[in-house]
């Protein structure tokens, strides 16, 4: 048995990715559940995994895509609680039952047909939530849920600076950072996108390629001060890439800096002084967890919160989709439908 899917046979560019019309079917084992994928929405995390990660070795070949929701086809031994045709959502995060390894990942995920996962890992995708929506939701907006409310406890009445405000994560901390009552200041590359971002709900944007930051923070909040004036309450940071002494520089006494990853680069300075002197909790957040999941299909299924999906692109376009991706010119999240 075979099924279309898009291979990476190799690390490197865009055109490593190969679309295969008779890849091999994935094969079912006890405690499985092989699923006939509706949705798999893209993550700047997926082009790592294309072009390769420093220290990090994957099995190839690999077929990419870790937030798969669709429809339960096929059941191993021993699965209890699910039946064929089931609406099923993938929560992708690293278990025992995988050997650690995380489905788009070290293992193989959601560009495809089909795919299969660990019975334990599916959640049931409500009648009323999209395949679509339900597959924007475990690695971006589940990640901005942990890091905005579980680590970064955003309250009501604070001021969130959110840098790379226009991805995936980015959109949803917006989103979550105005659900709770906090005011928003969102970075963007571009006016369009800021334009979008205020749609959303941004009290204030930063166009960063043509303001520095630091300055443009300071003249909404003012400019920290040890007694207390000044600043924002907490920094989203998921960019990295030298952002981080500017960061800092904005956050008021007490201020918290989450950041769950570095898209822009790894490295970074602080100047340790205004760290201590600010008394400043810098926090990282390590993807999410199942209840970070249900809550935001509950948000979903209510219409209190919807993920921000900038197109959806059949399979054949997914070279297309993920250069769109690595080129920043998407607006929230890009899902791609076999």
């Amino acid at each position: 048995m075979t099924m279309r899917a898009a291979v990476v046979y190799e690390h490197g560019s865009l055109d490593k990715i190969m679309l295969e019309d008779h890849y091999p079917k994935p094969a079912l084992r006890e405690g499985w559940v092989r699923l006939r994928v509706k949705a798999c929405s893209l993550n700047y995390h997926d082009i790592f995994s294309r072009r390769g990660m420093e220290g990090i070795k994957l099995n190839l070949p690999l077929i990419i895509g870790s937030d798969i929701a669709g429809e339960v086809e096929a059941l191993g031994d021993g699965v209890l609680g699910w039946s064929e045709g089931d609406r099923a959502l993938i929560d992708p995060f690293p278990i025992l039952e995988t050997g650690g390894g995380m489905i788009g990942e070290g293992l193989d995920g959601g560009r495809a047909e089909y795919c299969v996962a660990h019975a334990s890992q599916l959640v049931p995708i409500p009648a009323s939530v999209s395949f679509e929506v339900a597959a924007s939701l475990p690695l971006a907006y589940a990640t901005a849920h942990r890091m905005m409310v579980t680590r970064g406890q955003v309250q009501a009445g604070e001021t969130v600076l959110v840098l790379g405000a226009s991805g995936g994560v980015g959109t949803a901390c917006v989103l979550l950072a105005k659900k709770a009552g906090a005011s928003v200041i969102a970075c963007a590359s571009s006016q369009d996108k800021l334009d979008r971002l205020a749609e959303l709900g941004a009290d204030h944007g930063i166009h960063y390629v043509d303001q520095d930051m630091r300055k443009a923070v300071w003249e909404i909040v003012d400019k920290p001060r040890v007694y207390g004036t000044g600043g924002v309450d907490l920094v989203i940071n998921s960019t990295g890439g030298g952002t981080w002494i500017d960061s800092t520089r904005c956050m008021k006494v007490g201020g918290r800096l989450v950041t769950c990853g570095a898209t822009a680069g790894f490295e970074e300075k602080l100047d340790l002084r205004y760290v201590w002197t600010f008394e400043h909790n810098l926090m990282g957040s390590n993807g999410w967890r199942r209840s970070d999941i249900t809550t935001l299909l509950s948000y979903a299924e209510d219409g209190s919160l919807l993920p921000v999906i900038d197109r959806v692109m059949p399979l054949e376009e997914i070279r297309e989709a993920e250069r769109m991706l690595e080129d920043r010119k998407v607006f929230g999240k890009v899902v791609v439908t076999p």
